[in-house]
């Protein structure tokens, strides 16, 4: 077998192992996009909609109707432009959470996103607070309390009170400010006779793991900042082994969705310490404690924190971290290493977005940006491929004359590089160059909850999830859901086609492997992106005709790249 016939072998291989092994891989380390919110049925778009949890899934005898379970106990409303929902009275629990930003999926009659759930309900979710110590009857879980006012909002708090037969008087002062911050100041005046030692907690309880899947690049589930460093690597598996416990000073836990956080934020001047716990019942969760204070007979002790429960918004984590002192709350959205890169993308698409009104705009408008930052390094590319390719014949005898002693022949390869002042990597860069960029962007699109449910044209109403429209079912007109793996877009296909004909005006190699092995690319890679996000998908396609004719005005200035190479 000769050894363009080895080399054409191999390059089978691998892009069959691309194309099927990519999968496993993808899922592991690259998430694909967000589940697709619509399906073309009959040739037309149709919404799918999220199906709720099974009311009876869990523990028949327990599970109720979460409307019957927020009916059973004495309420206080919770209003504000972000958040709508209850506190419960009994127990004094924020459980019970809407928000009304954001829907489940982008039907006109879809319902708010739920984050938090009474017990009882199912999938409940709260938060708690209250006090324990040696001497002090405190709060239980079925204690009523008193409210000083029936709606909590933004300048208009609640006070929460109770006393116990010691003569001990607890109080829970309540405020919500015009995002996602509650602040809890706890209370407790010690009306008995003798000394108690008081000590704080706050908790959140959650049934279930989260529905978002946790990998390499993008955690889920239990998350603390504890210190100073954000801590991903405690997962449900770990704390259903056994309790993560820590220590800290500054900080908060709590437990990370993709686009939503719950999380505790203790006095970022106190030591605390902070646990993640399994319970009964798929039951997890994060609490925290302060050390045991002493507290004196007609005394009162107060200590303060907060409480975050909403969306994952970039501006408002960056607020509640750089303004008003929460240690790495902004660090709940897993930027990773490449967070210097990754957020300035995302400030500068985010602008775009606000000025032009469309996100699939703003994306072609970012491609633009950059191709235009990375003009003169291309500029430098098709001079280096001009020289290269000037050099062909020389190398070709070169190769000829040294077939049989490889060691040599690269001695003389690299010496005509010298001598010609040719860099054989010069046209590499702009490729280099747009790996980080793009793997920027993929984590922008796949973090951030700004990118969710956004619209661009025509079929594509969610850029954050793959392409729904696939000619393999004749774009739904057959009663025929192709499998996940060849339902291949219309956006990915136009991806392929347009790396097709920007790689038919790159210089054609003269070695008939890597002719081959440029034929087939573009179609191996059209396959691994086509469960991307669609937005993705655009600024390649968008890159892909900004090559094409950036190709065209350079090959104006190179003639040399078009001639065929000298013999």
């Amino acid at each position: 077998m000769s050894d363009d016939n080895k080399n054409f072998v191999l390059f089978a291989v691998l892009a069959a192992l691309i194309l099927f092994g990519w999968p496993l891989v993808q899922n592991q380390f690259f998430p694909t996009a967000n589940p697709p919110v619509t399906r073309i049925e009959d040739g037309k778009t149709k919404v799918i909609a999220n199906k709720g949890a099974d009311p009876t899934a869990d523990t028949p005898a327990a599970i109720r109707d979460r409307r019957a379970v927020l009916a059973e106990t004495p309420r206080v409303r919770i209003q504000t432009p972000t958040l709508q929902g209850s506190i419960n009275l009994k127990g004094a629990r924020i459980d019970d959470l809407t928000l009304t930003r954001y829907d489940e999926t982008i039907a006109k009659n879809s319902a708010p996103i739920r984050l938090l759930s009474p017990a009882g309900a199912p999938e409940a979710y709260f938060a708690s607070f209250g006090w324990r110590g040696d001497g002090l009857s405190a709060p239980a879980a079925d204690t009523v309390w008193t409210a000083s006012s029936q709606v909590l909002a933004p300048g208009q708090p609640v006070t929460l009170t109770t006393t116990n037969a010691q003569g001990q008087r607890f109080a829970i002062d309540l405020s919500v400010d015009d995002g996602y911050m509650f602040t809890v100041k706890q209370s407790v005046a010690n009306g008995a006779t003798a000394p108690v030692a008081v000590a704080i907690y706050g908790l959140v309880n959650r049934t279930g793991v989260s529905k978002d899947p946790d990998s390499w690049t993008i955690h889920t589930g239990p998350m603390a900042a504890h210190n100073d460093k954000a801590d991903y690597d405690i997962d449900f598996k770990d704390i259903d082994a056994a309790p993560a416990k820590f220590t800290s000073t500054r900080g908060w836990l709590g437990f990370s969705d993709k686009y939503w956080l719950t999380a505790l934020v203790p006095d970022q001047a106190r030591a605390f310490d902070g646990q993640f716990r399994a319970g009964a019942n798929k039951a997890y969760q994060a609490d925290y404690s302060t050390a045991a204070r002493l507290l004196p007979p007609g005394q009162q002790l107060t200590q303060t924190s907060r409480f975050f429960a909403g969306a994952k918004e970039v501006a408002i984590l960056d607020r509640y971290t750089d303004k008003e002192g929460v240690a790495r709350l902004d660090y709940a959205i897993d930027w990773g290493w490449f967070k210097i890169v990754e957020k300035p993308i995302f400030y500068y698409l985010d602008w775009l977005f606000r000025m032009v009104g469309n996100f699939g705009v703003a994306i072609i408008l970012l491609t633009v940006t950059i191709r235009g930052l990375m003009f003169p390094i291309a500029q430098r590319q098709f001079a280096s491929m001009a020289n290269m390719r000037a050099i062909q014949p020389k190398m070709k005898a070169l190769q000829d004359r040294h077939k049989d002693d490889k060691p040599r022949m690269q001695q003389e390869i690299m010496a005509l590089y010298k001598a010609e002042k040719v860099n054989p990597l010069a046209g590499c860069a702009p490729t280099l160059l747009q790996i980080p960029i793009f793997y920027a962007l993929y984590k922008v699109l796949m973090l951030t909850i700004e990118m969710r449910h956004q619209p661009f044209v025509a079929w594509i109403k969610d850029l954050s999830a793959p392409d729904p429209l696939t000619p393999l079912n004749l774009f739904g007109l057959l009663a025929f859901t192709p499998p996940h793996f060849i339902a291949i877009g219309v956006v990915p296909i136009l991806l392929g086609i347009s790396m097709y004909f920007q790689f038919k005006l790159n210089p054609a190699p003269m070695d008939a492997t890597q002719k081959q092995v440029f034929a087939l690319m573009p179609w191996v890679l059209m396959f691994v992106m086509a469960p991307f996000a669609v937005g993705l998908q655009v600024y390649w396609i968008t890159s892909n005709c900004l090559t094409i004719l950036q190709q065209k005005l350079l090959y104006a200035r190179h003639p040399a790249l078009k001639e065929a190479p000298a013999k």
